[in-house]
Order: C-alpha cells, then structure tokens, then sequence
C-alpha cells in the first residue's frame, strides 16, 4: 500500500537552493516520489511511498524548527501515482502575485475548523446566524469533479484569475459569513489574506482545505470527489481514488 501525502508551511526560508537539493536527496534515499517546491516563502510537498520511508522524511522534516507545526495529510492508494521525484525552486509556492496576499507579510487569516464548518453547514449559518457562503478558490477543471454543495465556483483557469473573477460578486457577500477553500489549504490561505486586506472582514478559510475536511469528518456537505495533481485524479470523501489501479 502506498501512502500519499501532501503539506505545505509557510515560513521565511533564507536558503531555499540548498534546502531544496537536501530534501531531494532525502527523499530519493527513502525511495518517495512526487513533488518539493522550495520558495522564500515557505515549502509546498507531493509525496508518495511507503510507510517507512514516509514517516521518516516527515520525522526529519520536522526536526526542523522551521517545520515542526506543519500538518501533513495522509491517503492511500495501490498504485504509485507519481511517476517521478523533482525539486522546484520558485518565487512563490503557489503563485498569486499578490503583494497583499503574501502570508510572511500579514498575520494569517482566520480559520474555521472542519468540524466547525460541518455544524454551520448542518444548521444554515454560523455561530452568529449569519448565512455562510462557500467560495471556491480552484480552477475550472478542479471543481467541475466536485465541489461544496451551493459554493460560490468562479469561471478561473488559473489562481492569478481569482481577483478579477471575485469583483462582480462582492457586494453580495457582504451579510455572510465567507469560508475560502481550495484542496489542502494553501491558495485558500493566500485568497483569505488578500480578501481581508483588500476589505472583506467577513472571511474564513478552511483549515486544512478540502483533503483537510475529508480526513477530519468525510464528505458532509460536499458534492462529488476533490481534484488531486497527480495520476490518482480526483478522491472521494473517503480519500479513495478516482484510478488506483497496481502498480505493475
């Protein structure tokens, strides 16, 4: 059985080469495919192996003060759904260009737990009665496998989009409770910081994302299965894959 991970962290990283080549290194030494993207700020990771070799990148990983409150979420499949390893140095790890959207430079957006927004989702509204609005951060091609029932999807291509896309519907935003989300947590993260600086007080983001909720409480409330970036294609809320065949 092949465990399947993704993380993501975002911290000042001064020596991103050098970081990205010694997890590279690491990584092919445990027999781990998938992806490590490096940047200033922060680091982003797709990986995929087996249990021993998982468990100890992650144990190494977070020996690193750096790194040590990361969460890392887990799925299994039969098959290897990478089909290699690589290391990416890049500007940002998911790129939003976006000066007030940049997590090093602001205190992080608000979140709303799973199980929280599962209870809001149950009764209607949140806490305070206001009606909450699900906003989708991802692209076209994602949600169209599924998404949360009744969400805000916005006709994007890329995350660059999501401004613009946003504009003709923040007026009537404004009396609800807004909870950003995106697959595991890091563009949802990035869209609530620029929302919030650029004026929208009333947003969340969903801790964890999607894989998030599905690992914490399953599927409650959403409809379909989660997009994922490699050869497993979408997960269901029980995070079993859309292919899974064996790796010959």
């Amino acid at each position: 059985m092949i465990v399947n991970t993704a993380a993501y962290h975002f911290v000042s990283i001064a020596d991103a080469e050098a970081l990205a080549a010694r997890l590279l290194e690491r990584a092919q030494a445990l027999e781990l495919r998938g992806t490590l993207l490096v940047a200033g700020e922060g680091i982003n990771l797709f990986l995929a192996g087996g249990s021993e070799g998982i468990e100890a990148f992650y144990a190494e990983l977070k020996a690193d003060e750096r790194f040590a409150g990361m969460r890392v979420k887990h799925s299994h499949s039969r098959m290897q759904p990478f089909a290699r390893l690589k290391a990416k140095v890049k500007q940002e790890i998911i790129s939003f260009r976006r000066d007030d959207g940049q997590p090093l430079e602001y205190p992080r957006a608000p979140a709303v737990a799973p199980a929280t927004l599962r209870r809001w989702l149950r009764q209607g509204h949140d806490d305070d009665g206001r009606r909450v609005v699900m906003l989708d951060t991802r692209n076209e091609q994602e949600f169209a496998h599924g998404t949360f029932a009744g969400a805000l999807t916005l006709p994007i291509a890329r995350f660059t989009d999501l401004p613009a896309a946003l504009e003709p519907h923040r007026a009537g935003l404004a009396d609800a409770t807004v909870v950003s989300f995106c697959t595991g947590g890091i563009r949802c993260e990035k869209a609530a910081l620029w929302m919030r600086n650029d004026g929208m007080d009333n947003v969340l983001q969903l801790d964890g994302g999607i894989l998030g909720y599905f690992e914490d409480v399953g599927g409650e409330g959403y409809e379909g299965r989660c997009f994922v970036f490699d050869e497993r294609v979408a997960l269901d809320p029980q995070l079993q894959p859309l292919v899974d065949a064996a790796t010959p």
